[in-house]
C-alpha cells in the first residue's frame, strides 16, 4: 500500500471536519488550529477504526499526529502494513 493510499483517507476525514480547509501532508494540524484535545482523540479512534489496529501507548505523543504524513508513518508502523497489502 502507498504512502498515497494511506494519507488519502486521513486528509478526506480532516477534511471532512473542517472543509474550508486543503491540507498537504506535512501541514501541521495543531499549528494550523484545528485539533483541540477531542478531535486528537477523534483522530486516534479514527485511524484504529479505518486502519484496524491498536496505537500501542507509547505511539501516543502529539508529533504522531501532527501532519497527514506523520500518521500516515504512524499507521505503516502499527498496522503492519506493507506497500502492496490491501486495505479492505
Amino acid at each position: 500500500m502507498s504512502d498515497d493510499d494511506l494519507r488519502k483517507p486521513i486528509t478526506e476525514f480532516i477534511e471532512g471536519r473542517f472543509p474550508d480547509i486543503r491540507l498537504e501532508p506535512g501541514d501541521d494540524i495543531f499549528d494550523l488550529g484545528f485539533v483541540n484535545s477531542l478531535f486528537a482523540m477523534e483522530l486516534v479512534m479514527f485511524l484504529e477504526s479505518r486502519f484496524a489496529f491498536v496505537i500501542p501507548n507509547e505511539a501516543l505523543r502529539l508529533d504522531r499526529f501532527r501532519t497527514v504524513q506523520a500518521m500516515t508513518d504512524l499507521v505503516r508502523e502499527h498496522a503492519g502494513l506493507a506497500e502492496d497489502s490491501l486495505l479492505p
